[in-house]
Formats: structure tokens, sequence, C-alpha cells
């Protein structure tokens, strides 16, 4: 038996050694874990050791400050250590394969773990991994008007770059055929309210279009997300083969920036209404929503970057007082401003440090392969048409090609005046990056 509190500043030192990783949580990255899986030797925080709890067989834990530990424990802890574990159980994780993070919920954690540590998926010695490829199942989708959720049959079509989903399980024709090139995924499990909730998004003829699903399996869930992002992988290679799959990854899915509600008033001082805002910030887009699982936006501000006029204020305009909401603040957009009020002090300095870390940020060439496609009026999205008919005439002074999809192969051809706003461009002769329209 051991001395307890020479065992315990012994798991402390642990913690802080360099070239150990167990400052970091060993499933999901958050700092300072004060927890240990002493099966399989590592360090983790409480959210995560939530789930090993679950799985006994598999691991088994101890608090490094409050528990007692044995001294052939903390010697088989300082042998083993998260980036020694990791090297072993993470040794061949897909491309597209998403790794949870601290605030990431809990059935992406928990099937990480399960897929590390119960099935090993992804050890060196373990089967070669391929992509997903097709795939058809079952989700509950939500209904479109109404709150109800109904089981519908979904298609994933990864070499066509297609999802499709159908009212009826043996129906031949789909109710929506989306393109993986517009398509998002993300968890939104307390917006949805049910723990496997995942929102799936793309873009229309005009509008964005949410689908909102889930699955009883929270590995079937999760499942269908890795298998739409090694799909939107595949694509992404196709559209841009000059680029490293690590520039890639980030752009297969994402989490909004930040959402909440906010107040709006129109153009003319329009009375403020309440509305669900949600950030985009790789689309670099403020849509807003009657309600939170609204099917359609009701509306949405592209953000450019300072360079091109675009700023926001933590204030009113002079003359102009929220309704319910004092906390204002002011987007500034190349043609017009967009007045929002926020519920308290502290949303709105959230809101403003989430909007100034997107109009301070440059366009890069894989945020514009997502600009939004203008065809609404003009008057709605003058700014979006404004930035497209200068990268249009910056396509046709360097020569530019278009990247278009024929029978589901890509191909290539040049800008001419008449080319569709929104459709990718291959690199102008002084880039090497494909660009895209909007």
């Amino acid at each position: 038996m051991g001395d307890r509190e020479r065992n315990k500043k012994r798991l402390l030192e642990l913690l802080q050694a360099a070239g150990t990783g167990n400052a970091h949580c060993a499933d999901c990255g958050a700092a300072d874990p004060d927890w240990a899986s002493y099966k399989l030797g590592v360090f983790i925080c409480l959210n995560c050791c939530g789930v090993h709890r679950n799985f006994p067989d598999i691991s088994k834990v101890k608090s490094v400050r409050l528990d007692f530990w044995d001294d052939s424990i903390v010697e088989f802890m300082t042998r083993n250590g998260n980036l020694r574990v990791k090297a072993k159980f993470e040794a061949r994780v897909p491309a597209f394969y998403y790794i949870p993070q601290a605030n990431d919920c809990l059935v992406l954690k928990e099937q990480w773990i399960r897929a590390k540590y119960e099935r090993r998926e992804f050890m060196a010695d373990g089967e070669a991994i391929s992509l997903p490829g097709n795939r058809e199942g079952f989700l509950w989708k939500r209904g479109r008007n109404n709150s109800q959720f109904l089981r519908r049959r979904f298609v994933l079509l990864a070499r066509e770059g297609l999802l499709k989903y159908y009212t009826k399980e043996e129906g031949k024709s789909p109710k929506a055929v989306i393109s993986i090139k517009d398509l998002n995924a993300t968890f939104q499990t307390e917006k949805i309210g049910h723990p496997h909730g995942l929102q799936i998004t793309y873009r229309g003829d005009s509008h964005v279009r949410n689908l909102f699903v889930y699955h009883e399996s929270g590995k079937e869930i999760v499942d269908w997300f890795n298998a739409l992002r090694a799909a939107r992988l595949q694509y992404l290679k196709m559209a841009f083969p000059e680029l490293p799959e690590s520039e890639l990854v980030p752009f297969l899915t994402r989490n909004y920036l930040k959402q909440g509600f906010m107040e709006k008033t129109g153009p003319k001082r329009e009375p403020f209404k309440k509305r669900w805002f949600a950030l985009d910030s790789h689309e670099r887009r403020l849509l807003y929503y009657k309600n939170p699982l609204d099917a359609f936006e009701q509306g949405q501000v592209f953000l450019g970057n300072n360079e091109q006029g675009y700023e926001v204020y933590g204030d009113l305009p002079k003359g102009i007082r929220g309704n319910r909401w004092k906390a204002g603040l002011t987007i500034v957009t190349p043609e017009r401003r967009f007045v929002l009020t926020c519920p308290n002090e502290k949303e709105q300095q959230e809101w403003l440090e989430s909007l100034r870390g997107v109009l301070s940020s440059p366009l890069t060439p894989l945020s514009r392969l997502s600009l939004p496609q203008c065809r609404q009026p003009c008057e709605k999205r003058g700014d979006m048409l404004s930035s497209s008919r200068k990268l249009l005439a910056q396509a046709l002074a360097s020569g530019a090609q278009r990247r278009i999809s024929v029978f589901g192969k890509v191909q290539t051809e040049q800008v001419t005046p008449d080319s569709p706003l929104g459709e990718t461009l291959v690199p102008f002769e002084s880039d090497r990056y494909k660009h895209e329209l909007s």
C-alpha cells in the first residue's frame, strides 16, 4: 500500500509532465483533467469520465485528487499516459472522422470513446479503414410545418455527391435531392430536444433549408454524421485537388459560432421583433428565423470583412431605442445597416466578439466556396451581388475557368460575361486556389 499524499503528488506531477499530453483530456481535449482511467492509463475530464463509467469492462476510473491510489497503479499511469495510449488507440483515425472537442454533445463523445476503446476501430493492427461510401437507412425527421417527427428513408450516394430522402418507405420519387456541395450537418441536441438530434442544412434556390433528424441509436446517428463528412471530403478533394487534406477537413462540417435570440428592426425603423439568430462563420452568414426550429430562414446578412466596409458596433444608432431589450449592436454593410438588441450585456459582448472575429478575418479561397447564391431580390442581398460582380470581373480579366458537373463528372469551361453567379472557378493565373462567386 502506498502513501496517500505521496502518490497524489506524483499524479499531479504526471498531469503537468512535459511530453505526456496529460494536461488535457485524452478523449475531448478539455484542459486540466481531474480524473483518470487506471485500466487504460489515461487522464480524462469529468464529462468523459461519466462515459467511461458506463463501460466497466473497458475502463475503470478514479479521481486524481479524492481517491486513494496504490503504488502499482501510479506506476502503471507513469508507464502509459495520454500520448502513448493515444498512439495505440488512435493510430489510424480517418481524416473524415469527427474527433469531439470539450464543448461537443455527449453522443459524439460517447461514440468516439466506444469506437476507440471498445470497438478498437483505429488501432494500427486493425482492418483497413475505407470511406463509408453509400448509406441507406431510416431517421426520424421533424415536419416542415409542425413539430411532429416522422420516420423517413434517407439515401446517401457518395460517388454522385447526393443525399436523398423519401416520405414513403418504398417510394421511388425522393422528396428532396440534396447536393453534398451545399450540405452541412451539426449536432443540435438542446435545440432539437433529443440527445441524438442532428441538424442537416443545405442551400436551395433562394433559401437555406434545415432538416432536423434523430435516431434512437447513438452509433447510428454518429455513423450518418461521419458518412456525410466522408462524402464532403470526397467532393472537396475533387473540387480542390491542389489542396492538402488537412486544409479541407475544417470545411467538412461546422458548428454555428453563436446562436440565440435577438430583436431586430427593419430599414424603415419598423417595430423590433424577436428572432432566432445563427452565425455561420465559415459561410460568413448571419441567418435569422422566427423560431429556432424553422425549416427556412426569414433572412440573412452576408458578412464580408473590415477592408470591404463591414463593421459592427456595440450600440444603437442615434434616435433608435429597442423594445424590451436595450443592449444594442449595429452591423454595417456597404448596402445598409442592421440594428439589433440583445437580452443582456453578456449576450451583447458575446455577439460582438463573434461578429468581430468574422469581420476581421479575410475571405479565404475555401470560404468563397460557400458564399450564398444571389437569387433573392437585389435590395435584400445587394452587398453579395456587388461582391459577386467584382469576382466575376476578376475572373474574366485573368482568364479563369468555372468548374461544372456533367453527368456526375467535373469539367471546366471558360468564364464568360454570361457565366452564372454561384459557380466554382478554377484558379486565377496568380492564385492556385479555386473560387466561387455568389
